[in-house]
């Protein structure tokens, strides 16, 4: 694995790779001095790097967290596809235009137990980031995406969908597509789906392409995830007229998980390994397989009606209702017979 590290997280790494040498000096019996077994000295570095490692994820800002959930390192979909579930098989193509590398999708089996796994997918190189749109899925993506949904539906297998993405495709050649009817019409659909659907923000979670396969039962958010209408770039360049703003944007947004799940839009936060999932990647499936797991369950009990009616129970409690006031009598107004 890369030893990339974000700004805040170098300290933490460097501690590590001391740490690393003396264990490999341990390892092949070299000490620092005659008789020095570096044993206590390890055990100190042990404890400074657990000590500094809670104390840098204890207390991290939201810009931090949304440089965190773009870590190069951070696992995809695929990867979680790979850990999770068994005996995948992708599908490909939307049956009308072509097939969308940005947005994956298939047949697995949770626990042996048939469902339909989707997700946005990013690059690990340059080349496969083009071939990917860096997550971000062209209209064919997002109709694939309702294909995959609707099969699923007729097959009586639940869907879950993983939100990783900056956003759809901004591009012209998706415009002329129909980018926005696509996702309209995965809304749309999403919302009357007699299947338990359970989403789960994994990284980045941004505007329309984010919701456009996130209408579901059970919403869930990994531990340094974001999820808003719109990236923090984005917003600065439009409030500030400067996307370099962006961590001045993010403060306002109040895009994490911890904020989401406090205004009530997410059921759970999945606990990632510490440091980021990018530094266990099996720890944190492991805790997401638990979660799906565990939610699948209740929601099975529900029934094809009752799913619906959960779904529209969600959605129709976020956010603030307020009555319109009525207006007051106009001092002009006369009486009239």
């Amino acid at each position: 694995m890369s030893t990339y590290a974000l700004e805040f997280e170098k300290p933490l790494l460097e501690l590590e790779q001391k740490l690393a040498e003396l264990k490999r000096s341990a390892a092949t019996g070299t000490a620092l001095e005659p008789g020095d077994t570096l044993d206590s000295e390890i055990r100190r570095l042990e404890k400074r790097c657990a000590k500094l490692q809670q104390e840098i994820f204890a207390e991290l800002s939201r810009w931090q967290v949304v440089q965190l959930s773009r870590h190069p390192n951070r696992p995809y979909t695929l990867d979680y596809v790979q850990r999770i579930f068994t005996d995948w098989i992708e599908l490909h193509g939307d049956r009308a235009f072509a097939d969308d590398p940005a947005l994956v999708g298939g047949f697995a089996r949770l626990d042996g137990e048939p469902v339909m796994v989707l997700g946005q997918q990013k690059g690990r190189s340059t080349k496969e980031n083009i071939l990917r749109s860096f997550g971000m899925p062209r209209p064919e993506g997002y109709r694939k995406a309702l294909r995959l949904m609707k099969l699923a539906e007729r097959f009586d297998r639940p869907v879950i969908a993983f939100i990783d993405t900056p956003g759809a495709y901004p591009g012209i050649d998706a415009e002329e597509r129909g980018q926005s009817e696509a996702i309209a019409v995965c809304l749309e659909e999403m919302a009357g789906l007699e299947v338990p659907i359970i989403s789960v923000v994994i990284g980045e979670g941004g505007s329309g392409g984010a919701l456009a396969i996130g209408v579901c039962n059970r919403l869930l958010m990994l531990q340094y995830s974001w999820y808003s209408v719109i990236s923090p770039e984005s917003c600065a360049a439009i409030l500030y007229r400067d996307s370099s703003k962006g961590e001045k944007a993010a403060e306002a947004l109040r895009l994490t998980a911890r904020d989401a799940y406090e205004m009530g839009i997410v059921e759970e936060l999945i606990e990632e390994s510490p440091g980021g999932a990018h530094r266990d990647p099996a720890v944190t499936a492991q805790n997401l397989g638990l979660a799906l797991r565990r939610h699948l369950r209740e929601l099975r009990d529900l029934g094809p009606k009752g799913l619906v009616d959960d779904r529209y129970a969600k959605f129709r409690k976020l956010g603030p209702v307020t009555e319109p006031r009525p207006e007051p009598a106009s001092p002009l107004r006369r009486e009239t017979d």
